[in-house]
């Protein structure tokens, strides 16, 4: 997989205006958009981990955020590993010493089988002592909110409740993609939670 995600993937789908899916600008607001609701939650971080980070357009921010915190980016595509030193390995198989207080795992799980993405899913049990930001397009989004010409059609599309069952096993959702670790001190008013 490491391959499909070269300099002409990035080129395409992040840094040429007419074909990309984001901006700095936009995942800039989306970092913002954590380090708000986590500090809300008054949730320590110390550790990031940006699962997926791509050319770390969270990595600023984040640190900006949350200054005393060290960040990991975490990426299978070689090219970018060369180039911005990230950690070459799938989430599906990280094993790193300790955990982290706030991980990012966003537009990931669509580029693995479901067994790996399976896999993925449970490491995020398994690395978390926090805060999760998490998302993946689902069924309904790429129905009706992607936009198909900038969008990577080559991945896997699952039903929402397939993540949301597989989040609720070891998280709680807080809102916009945030959810804690079960077992982790935090509150909310009720007329704030979902549901």
């Amino acid at each position: 997989m490491s391959n499909r995600f070269d300099a002409r993937f990035y080129q395409r789908f992040y840094m040429n205006p007419q074909t990309r899916v984001t901006t700095r600008d936009e995942m800039a607001r989306r970092a913002g958009m954590v380090a708000a609701l986590v500090k809300q939650l008054e949730l320590p971080v110390k550790r990031i981990l940006d699962a997926g980070c791509g050319l770390g357009w969270l990595r600023a921010p984040l640190l900006e955020a949350f200054p005393e915190a060290t960040y990991i980016g975490l990426e299978v595509s070689e090219h970018l590993c060369q180039e911005h030193g990230w950690v070459n390995e799938s989430l599906a198989d990280y094993r790193p010493r300790g955990r982290f207080d706030l991980i990012v795992c966003y537009d990931v799980m669509q580029y693995l089988s479901d067994r790996e993405s399976a896999q993925a899913m449970a490491n995020l049990a398994r690395l978390s002592r926090g805060a999760l930001y998490f998302h993946a397009p689902t069924q309904e989004d790429w129905r009706d909110n992607a936009d198909r010409d900038t969008s990577d059609s080559n991945i896997t599309l699952r039903r929402a409740s397939w993540y949301r069952s597989r989040l609720a096993r070891h998280f709680e959702h807080a809102g916009f993609g945030v959810h804690v670790r079960r077992g982790v001190p935090w509150g909310q008013w009720e007329l704030e939670r979902s549901g």
